[in-house]
């Protein structure tokens, strides 16, 4: 499903807080995909239609993988890829955001195997900062009757065990009810950074159409449980994917800022009442969630959503989280 500029460029805003410096730690590049091109053009006229986003983190989504040589490695070439445009963004123009941090995918159920591919991407960029493998599965969404239950596999323990010593974090992309498999993942591994994505992926699809109250409490009681592991960040945003069944994307008019912070305040604050400031960081998950909602008006909500917080506050969640998880400063 690919973003319509046409139904998007019928809410316009004016920018709220235009001096607020904002990393944003979740977006993808395509050459070619599901969601359209997308590539740093489309990101700079982005991150530039008036929020003053400095700096981004790529996350992984099977771009430009190498079409030759061992099937381990071949994920290399999506970090080698980032890498050039990272590149261009250093030399780019003034006040235009730069890519800041890579974050690839490498097959953690090798398991020690997986090594060499972690050192690959080591070399290949010298903003590489870790690894996401996802999990998400539900027996309610998928065909198969076997998917759930990864982050607990042995094998990949073995590698996700050889992230911490070479400083790597991790990103996971599960849904909301996997979450207690994070949970044990993270207190097994206490010394490796853990960021959820996409605020735990509360279902509102399929089997969980019509229950998000449900769907609610089940959430809140998983992430107050894993917010006793200290080890593991959440990304705030992220819900405005089909998936989450708010259904933006079928109306004839996309929505405005005050709608959307009102859809998703009560996701968005019981995470960061929950983990704290310090540990959560708001996300664009661009260009996935504009098949639903446009940059700007995707910003402003969250400015909405963090009217009420102090300035230490929001420097954590538009900025600081973001720059101490992905080391941004090294």
């Amino acid at each position: 499903m690919e973003p319509r500029p046409d139904w998007l460029a019928q809410v316009q805003e004016e920018i709220l807080e235009p001096d607020l410096p904002i990393v944003d730690p979740h977006h993808h590049f395509w050459v070619e995909s599901g969601f359209g091109r997308y590539l740093l053009d489309d990101l700079w006229a982005d991150t530039g239609a008036g929020h003053r986003v400095e700096r981004t983190v790529f996350l992984e989504c099977r771009a430009e993988y190498l079409r030759e040589g061992p099937e381990a490695l071949r994920p290399v070439g999506e970090t080698r890829f980032v890498a050039g445009l990272a590149a261009q963004t250093a030399a780019g123009p003034e006040g235009a955001a730069r890519v800041g941090a890579i974050v690839g995918h490498a097959d953690l159920l090798r398991g020690t195997a997986v090594e060499e591919v972690l050192h690959a991407h080591l070399e290949a960029s010298p903003l590489f900062r870790g690894i996401r493998h996802s999990a998400s599965w539900d027996r309610g969404l998928s065909r198969s009757a076997q998917g759930g239950g990864r982050y607990l596999d042995p094998a990949f323990r073995e590698g996700f065990a050889r992230l911490g010593p070479l400083g790597l974090s991790f990103d996971a992309w599960i849904y909301h009810s996997q979450i207690p498999d994070l949970e044990d993942l993270a207190r097994a591994f206490p010394g490796t950074t853990i960021v959820l994505d996409h605020l735990g992926g509360p279902l509102g699809t399929g089997p969980y159409e019509g229950r998000r109250e449900e769907v609610f409490e089940v959430w809140r009681g998983h992430m107050e449980s894993l917010s006793r592991c200290p080890n593991v960040n959440v990304k705030v945003g992220g819900i405005a994917m089909p998936l989450n069944g708010f259904g933006w994307h079928e109306r004839d008019r996309p929505p405005g800022s005050e709608e959307l912070a009102e859809a998703d305040r009560p996701w968005c604050v019981h995470a960061i009442e929950t983990f704290g400031p310090e540990r959560c960081m708001f996300e664009s998950n661009f260009p996935v969630d504009k098949v639903s909602v446009s940059y700007p008006v995707l910003w402003n909500a969250f400015k909405r959503i963090a009217a009420g917080f102090s300035a230490a506050d929001k420097e954590a969640l538009f900025r600081g989280t973001a720059t101490r998880v992905y080391r941004l400063d090294q």
